[in-house]
């Protein structure tokens, strides 16, 4: 399964490497570039490969680069011309190397290692579902006006959702698309919230809008429905609430429908793309773009893969949209010099190697204008597993920890949600402390319709409870080792950012 992770944003790097601009033309010579040649034999004895194209937005370079694309022995998936991405499968070993040669094109690369199939998420350990015994257990604790199962949702109280909802639950006119392996909207916490309308499947870069293609293969895929239910189960009397449980929730699976869960850069360009233009207000996005752990710009393949990805958000930023990111649980220091990255590729043979993450980037996470987001545990400390890094980190919030036991039912430390068929399950991982971050986003544009993505982040942070870097050393799994450094005051640091997010302030 893809790791859900995180890396260090892009706040010097990327600004003056990529621009911040959407054409994002930062290879050399890529305007001069010369077109392919027709007596140029492409071959295609290589596996079946897929890549993104990346070029200038004007219709007459796009129309000319596809050309030179078939000429190459690729096949146009899908041409995104608002944001010059095209996404193209070709088995010519040498057709990246071909086509940025092309004038026009401004960077290009296969966007995975491994040839195409017929046709990563960051949680940190296995699923723990709820037995309908244990559920009955915990119905029974449950207080008036509370959901059944509410009383093992003590990441609510711990950010004040539970009487934020009694203030103002979210409004309907404000949908989170959550980017994921699929959304199962027909459990009952999900239904009443569900927007099909703004709902799709984006696997291989195209969107199919065919009722229910959003919905997940099958129960191991419960990713996505844990996260839409964090974001916005309905209090109905049912199960579990979500943070927001009066706004919309859509999905836009992205993963590859086998056991890999794999998720492939031109699945998330498409939907970004889609959610932006149906309207939706906030991403959730609990994932890293496969395969590259990190995307190092001096690799060509790697470098697309930002760029693209990169366009494609940056064109949602523009029309309005609030992109959310999960920054991982390797317990790294992003703001370090050296990090090791022993995963990638992750669809083919992993070569050790170590990068700099003011260099190699974790997308969409590290992407400029995205928020991203570590986890905290039921006593308020950083999770053992998330990763941290002042200047990195810009808001934490509970995503679990099994080392933090809580007061509940279930003496749980995860966070329950939904999950497919109608049922509940514990998970933890920056995975799950980034939906309650884009819950509380939701409950500020319900009461700023107004503000734009970055007056939100902005708002997001003002509301923040920061606790500050611990006095002592932190142990976080209790083995008398210390496993990371806070580096910061009480404002902004590395474990919390600019703090816990609190919904019962946003809404008041």
């Amino acid at each position: 399964m893809a790791h859900l992770r995180s890396r260090r944003r892009l706040a010097l790097a990327v600004p003056v490497v990529l621009s911040l601009t959407a054409s994002l033309g930062f290879l050399p010579g890529a305007a001069s570039a010369a077109p392919l040649t027709a007596s140029a034999t492409p071959s295609a004895d290589g596996p079946n490969l897929a890549y993104v194209v990346n070029t200038r937005t004007d219709h007459r370079t796009i129309e000319s680069v596809e050309k030179a694309i078939s000429a190459a022995g690729g096949t146009v998936v899908i041409a995104y011309e608002k944001i010059g991405v095209i996404v193209v499968h070709s088995a010519n070993p040498d057709f990246g190397k071909q086509i940025r040669a092309v004038r026009g094109v401004q960077s290009a690369g296969a966007t995975r290692t491994a040839p195409l199939t017929a046709a990563g998420t960051t949680d940190e350990g296995a699923a723990q579902m709820l037995s309908a015994a244990e559920a009955a257990k915990v119905s029974r604790t449950a207080a008036a006006g509370e959901e059944p199962l509410e009383a093992d949702q003590w990441d609510l109280r711990a950010i004040g959702a539970d009487k934020a909802a009694k203030t103002n639950p979210g409004s309907k006119n404000v949908t989170v698309a959550v980017i994921d392996v699929g959304v199962d909207d027909t459990h009952p916490d999900i239904a009443p919230n569900f927007s099909p309308s703004q709902s799709a499947n984006c696997v291989g870069g195209k969107p199919d809008t065919t009722y229910g293609a959003w919905r997940p293969v099958d129960a191991a895929h419960y990713h996505g429905t844990h996260v839409a239910g964090e974001i916005a189960a309905a209090r109905n009397g049912i199960g579990v609430a979500g943070v927001a449980p009066g706004v919309k929730v859509s999905g836009i699976t992205v993963a590859e429908p086998d056991a890999s869960q794999l998720f492939y850069p031109e699945s998330v360009v498409c939907a970004f793309v889609f959610a932006a233009d149906h309207g939706v207000e906030i991403t959730n996005n609990s994932y890293y773009v496969d395969p590259w752990l990190y995307n190092c710009l001096d690799d060509p393949d790697q470098r697309a893969i930002v760029d693209a990805v990169n366009r494609a958000q940056l064109y949602a930023q523009k029309k309005g949209t609030l992109n959310v990111a999960a920054a991982g649980n390797s317990n790294d220091d992003l703001d370090s010099n050296a990090l090791v990255d022993a995963s990638s590729p992750d669809d083919s043979t992993a070569v050790t190697r170590t990068v700099d993450p003011h260099k190699c980037f974790d997308v969409p996470t590290q992407l400029p204008g995205v928020v991203t987001v570590a986890s905290t545990g039921v006593t308020g400390a950083k999770s053992y597993f998330s990763s941290y890094g002042k200047g990195v980190i810009d808001v934490a919030a509970p995503g679990g920890d099994k080392y933090q036991i809580p007061d509940t039912p279930s003496k749980n430390g995860r966070i329950l949600s939904t999950m497919p068929n109608n049922q509940y399950g514990f998970l933890q991982g920056t995975s799950m402390a980034t939906p309650h971050v884009a819950g509380v986003a939701a409950l500020l544009k319900s009461k700023y319709p107004w503000a734009s993505p970055a007056q939100l982040q902005a708002l997001l942070k003002a509301e923040a409870d920061n606790p500050g870097c611990p006095t002592a050393p932190y142990d976080g799994n209790g083995d008398g080792v210390v496993d990371a450094t806070c580096v910061g005051g009480k404002h902004v640091n590395g474990f919390y950012g600019a703090g816990i997010v609190n919904a019962l302030r946003a809404v008041k």
